[in-house]
């Protein structure tokens, strides 16, 4: 059985990236085709891959760039890719992946992560929320033209496949699939980089793109009124908006780091923070690789991902359930008070139940299964 593999774009570290990485560890003959391909601004993996790129390679392989042009010039460019020879075609993504030709006799799976976010959920940009007269309208009609052809190419995936069950709702509604949609949870890579400290320091920890909808300002501004350190990991668009509002006393901005700095600083916080509504949220299990409990805003991922805290169990995350400062706040005073009632050693086993080995598996006997007779 010959298989392609389909990520939008490799020119960033974030949750996508890797697990169209842990797609190329089970099946590792598999190309992967993908819009821009930037060796240095992704994870280092690839570049023993077979990556290869649409014309879009030559106009940029810079994220920021490949945003601004996606629609129209990404679409032309993806649709340039025409992908015959293949019995399955695995896509990993929400946008680009779903333009290339492909053989009408060729199984589609698609490992969706969410609905195509400019196209069907614009509020997460901030672009979006803070545009006004023209503007606005334009981005309006842009809108509707990128669901137009968002849900007329979606409709040649045969089966789609979601992170969890909130995703997958967004997903059957928004394009209706013929299939049902399976869950199948995205892995922690490397588990065995991740490490328990004896005494972890006195830091909060946040890892993720500094983007609008991740919400890392609203734990800016609590850790700017509180006697406590939190560091920061990542970077994006709003980076330098982020550090201006920042105490930088107390707040530390990090950004390319090596993998084994970033596991030290898991393993080394008191708590990871997750203010964000998120699709799934891969950090929040690489703090618990390391042991490190999660305080989590309740929706989203994190219903799959963690056990919440009631005085009577093993847990994972404190959640708090409303993205206010004093909501995030209350949950980090509450973790300060019961703080040693988290078992690191639970904490690191409940990862190792979406350990890489578990989600081959589980995505090897889905294709397996959906062989052409």
């Amino acid at each position: 059985m010959k298989i392609a593999i389909i990520h939008d774009h490799l020119t960033c570290r974030a949750g996508g990236e890797q697990v169209a990485l842990t797609f190329h560890k089970a099946f590792p003959d598999a190309p992967i085709y993908t819009l821009a391909y930037n060796s240095e601004g992704t994870f280092p993996e690839f570049k023993s891959c077979d990556i290869r790129t649409s014309c879009f390679q030559y106009i940029s392989k810079e994220e920021s760039i490949v945003k601004k042009l996606f629609f129209p010039l990404g679409i032309i460019a993806m649709r340039s890719i025409y992908l015959d020879e293949y019995d399955v075609v695995l896509i990993s993504g929400t946008h680009c992946g779903k333009y290339v030709r492909i053989s009408p006799n060729t199984i589609v799976v698609s490992f969706c992560y969410t609905p195509f976010r400019l196209a069907w959920n614009p509020e997460s940009y901030s672009e979006y929320v803070n545009s006004v007269g023209l503007k606005k309208i334009i981005f309006k009609k842009v809108i509707q033209i990128l669901q137009l052809f968002d849900k007329k190419y979606a409709e040649r995936t045969d089966f789609f496949l979601a992170m969890t069950q909130e995703t997958k709702q967004r997903l059957k509604s928004v394009y209706n699939p013929q299939n049902e949609i399976e869950i199948i949870n995205p892995p922690v890579n490397n588990l065995t980089s991740y490490h328990i400290s004896t005494k972890p320091k006195e830091y909060y920890l946040i890892v993720s793109r500094l983007e609008f909808y991740k919400k890392v300002d609203l734990a800016i501004n609590v850790f700017n009124k509180r006697n406590s350190k939190l560091i920061i990991v990542g970077k994006g668009s709003k980076e330098q908006e982020l550090k201006e509002i920042a105490n930088q006393s107390k707040i530390i901005f990090k950004k390319n780091i090596s993998n084994k700095d970033l596991a030290d600083l898991y393993s080394n916080c008191k708590a990871f923070i997750f203010p964000q509504h998120e699709d799934y949220g891969l950090t929040a299990l690489e703090a618990n690789a390391a042991g490190r409990p999660v305080i989590a805003f309740d929706k989203g991922g994190i219903l799959d991902t963690q056990i919440p805290y009631d005085n009577n169990n093993n847990a994972t995350a404190i959640l708090f359930n409303e993205q206010t400062e004093k909501a995030l706040d209350d949950a980090i005073n509450k973790f300060e008070i019961i703080e040693t009632k988290f078992n690191s050693l639970f904490i690191r086993k409940h990862a190792e139940s979406f350990s890489e080995e578990v989600f081959i598996n589980k995505i090897q006997k889905f294709i397996n299964s959906k062989k052409k007779l």
